[in-house]
C-alpha cells in the first residue's frame, strides 16, 4: 500500500524523477542523428528543469531508430547529464526476446531505468501482455515503468494485470496515457506503482489524484512549468499549480492536437532554433501547410512561459516538410 505520510506527490522511493522529458531525437536534413543537437536538447532539457529524460520513446521515433542508436542515445545521455538526471530507455518490442536483449544492452549502456510498451501490433492476451513484463523485467535488474497507451497499441493494460504485474520487485510504475482516471486511484489505493501522467493535458488532474510525476512531450519545448507544477503539488499549493497549468494549455494544444506530438514538437523547437532541423523519418512526414498554420495559429495564444520566447519563433515550413528514408535502417534482428 502506498505510504500516507509521504507530502505531495513527492516520493522517496521514487527512482525516477518527477519532471521527465519524452525526448525526441534531433535529425540532420538527411534524417541521421544529430548528435551534437541530441547532446544540446538534453542539456538544454535538464537546465530548465528536468530530472529525467527518456530516450528512445515514441516521442523519440522508437519505431525507426536502429538498436545501435537507441543503445547511443542511452550513453550520450548519461554522460551528458553527469548525474543531473535519470536516464531511461523507452520503446521496447512486440517480440519479447527482441525487447529482452535491448534492455539488456542498454543497462549495460548505462539506462538509469526502462519502459516498457504494451506488445504492438499482436495484439495478444492479457497474459501474454503480463508474461511479456515479467520476462522483461526478469532480465534486468533496473526499475521499470509500464507504459499504456491502448490509443497506440491497440490493447490496455487491464487493472487485473496492473495488480499482479506489481508483484513483480523490478515494475515499479505506470505511464499512463489510458485516461481513465478512476482506474489510476483504484490501483494506486491497492498498490505501491508510481504513476507518471503520459497525456499533457492532464499531467495536474493525476497529480491531483496521487500520480508521482510526468513523462511529457511538451516539456521539449517548455520543462520549466512542469517543474513548477510539480513544486507546487508537492507543496500542497493548488493556486500555482492550477496557474502554470493553465499557462500551458495553449501550448500543449499546439503540439499535441494537431500532428504526432514529435511533428509539431520538431517544428516548434527548430522555429525556435534549438534544434538545426525538424526532421522527422518517415512513415511521419511535416506538417502540412494547413497544419503548420493550426500550429502556429495556437502558439499565437501562448502568453508568457518561463522559458519560452517564442517572439524568436520562425517557422520554416520548407524545411519541414516531408519525410526522410536513412542510411541505415531496420530495427529488428
Amino acid at each position: 500500500m502506498r505510504d500516507s505520510t509521504l507530502e505531495g506527490v513527492s516520493n522517496i522511493n521514487n527512482p525516477f524523477g518527477q519532471v521527465l522529458v519524452a525526448l525526441v531525437t534531433p535529425f540532420t536534413a538527411d534524417g541521421e542523428v544529430d548528435w551534437p543537437a541530441v547532446e544540446k536538447h538534453i542539456d538544454d532539457c535538464i537546465t530548465a528543469g528536468a530530472d529525467g529524460i527518456v530516450v528512445t520513446g515514441t516521442t523519440g521515433e522508437t519505431s525507426t531508430l536502429t538498436d545501435p542508436e537507441k543503445l547511443r542515445l542511452v550513453e550520450v545521455g548519461k554522460s551528458v547529464a553527469a548525474g543531473r538526471a535519470k536516464i531511461i530507455t523507452g520503446g521496447g518490442s512486440n517480440e519479447t526476446a527482441h525487447a529482452i536483449q535491448l534492455y539488456k544492452a542498454s543497462e549495460k549502456a548505462g539506462a538509469d531505468g526502462v519502459m516498457i510498451v504494451t506488445p504492438y501490433y499482436n495484439k495478444p492476451t492479457q497474459a501474454g501482455v503480463l508474461t511479456h513484463f515479467r520476462m522483461i523485467a526478469d532480465a534486468t535488474d533496473l526499475p521499470v515503468i509500464l507504459y499504456d497507451i491502448p490509443g497506440r497499441t491497440g490493447i490496455p493494460i487491464k487493472y487485473e494485470t496492473l495488480l499482479r504485474a506489481a508483484k513483480h520487485p523490478n515494475i515499479v510504475a505506470v505511464k499512463d496515457a489510458k485516461g481513465d482516471f478512476a482506474e489510476v486511484s483504484r490501483v494506486l489505493n491497492q498498490t505501491d506503482l508510481l504513476y507518471f501522467s503520459g497525456d499533457d493535458a492532464n499531467v495536474l488532474p493525476h497529480l491531483a489524484i496521487g500520480a508521482s510525476g510526468l513523462i511529457g512531450v511538451t516539456a521539449n519545448i517548455a520543462a520549466a512549468p512542469y517543474r513548477t507544477i510539480v513544486d507546487a503539488v508537492n507543496a500542497g499549493d493548488l493556486h500555482t499549480a492550477t496557474e502554470a497549468h493553465q499557462m500551458l494549455e495553449p501550448l500543449v494544444r499546439a503540439v499535441m492536437t494537431h500532428v504526432p506530438g514529435t511533428v509539431a514538437a520538431k517544428y516548434i523547437l527548430h522555429g525556435l532554433g534549438r534544434i538545426s532541423s525538424p526532421r522527422v523519418r518517415l512513415p511521419l512526414v511535416g506538417p502540412e501547410d494547413s497544419e503548420a498554420a493550426l500550429i502556429e495559429d495556437e502558439l499565437s495564444h501562448v502568453g508568457s512561459i518561463p522559458g519560452l520566447d517564442l517572439g524568436r519563433f520562425r517557422p520554416d515550413r520548407n524545411a519541414a516538410a516531408g519525410g526522410a528514408l536513412p542510411k541505415v535502417h531496420g530495427t529488428t534482428r
